[in-house]
């Protein structure tokens, strides 16, 4: 049977994470860290977040959340270290931030940056077909800010 600390470590960990967002959407941004929490075997199950926003206007949420679906939800799946992503949605400033949650800093790195850019590839071909626009356009999603929160 799964200690009390085992069987509420999910939800600590998601609302660590959505402290965090608050405390970046507030403006905090150079000074939040990500309390990793041990588990029973010394290690940790959250080392690092990459955190990243993107510009998404209101017309194109769902369009969106489907090239999310189409491209990075699975080939993140497969990705060692990875531990999950949360995607949310900022209807003022019309951006979405994710926070996705690595095992280690390391196994984030290791990953080619050629495959990054395949499935960026794929992300931006989805975003334009859900969206009806040419294949030539630019990425209708574009980075605003990319970094990670890391432990103390």
């Amino acid at each position: 049977m799964p200690s009390l600390l085992q069987r509420f470590q999910p939800l600590m960990i998601r609302v660590t994470t959505l402290i965090c967002v608050v405390l970046v959407l507030v403006g905090q941004t150079a000074d939040v860290r990500f309390a990793a929490f041990a588990d029973p075997e010394g290690g940790y199950d959250v080392a690092v977040i990459e955190h990243l926003r993107i510009s998404v206007p209101s017309h194109g949420r769902k369009a969106w959340l489907e090239a999310e679906r189409g491209s990075w939800e699975p080939w993140l799946a497969q990705q060692t270290g990875f531990l999950g992503r949360d995607l949310l949605w900022d209807p003022e400033t019309e951006e979405g931030t994710l926070l996705i949650r690595w095992s280690s800093r390391q196994a984030w790195k290791a990953i080619p940056s050629g495959q990054v850019e395949e499935v960026q590839a794929r992300f931006e071909q989805l975003a334009r077909d859900a969206m009806a626009l040419p294949q030539a356009m630019d990425n209708p999603f574009p980075l605003v800010f990319e970094g990670e929160l890391l432990p103390p």
